[in-house]
């Protein structure tokens, strides 16, 4: 099971970005998927989360700026970025929280590698 952010990049202040996630491999049901991000030397900052009936939630710090989404079918997760702040510059993260398809696999979290978001003032 691999998680892959794409959809980063170098965006001016004010500007929108859509980041996506996709699970691939051999994955059941996925109850939750969530985005974080990091910049070197933070503390890593939790930004929201979605449930497998697709009720996102975001954190306060983002709200009304951010939005998760999720296409359950192609088991990937979206994160729509608005007014974008040089602040919001960091690495974006996916997790995913399900079960292999393996006969007694359990649920786990699954990481994947992130996405540079860059934005200038």
């Amino acid at each position: 099971v691999q998680l892959q952010a794409s959809g980063g990049g170098l965006v001016q202040a004010g500007g929108s970005m859509r980041l996506s996630c996709v699970v691939t491999g051999n994955i059941g049901t996925i109850p939750y998927m969530t985005w974080y991000r990091e910049v070197p030397g933070k503390q890593r900052e939790s930004l929201g989360r979605i449930n497998e009936f697709d009720e996102p939630f975001v954190v306060a710090s983002v709200e009304g700026r951010f939005t998760i989404s999720r296409h359950n079918a192609e088991k990937a997760v979206f994160l729509q970025m608005n007014k974008l702040k040089p602040e919001d510059t960091a690495v974006y993260y996916c997790n995913a929280y399900a079960k292999d398809t393996t006969v007694g696999a359990t649920y786990q979290w699954y990481y994947g590698q992130g996405t540079l978001v860059t934005v200038s003032s």
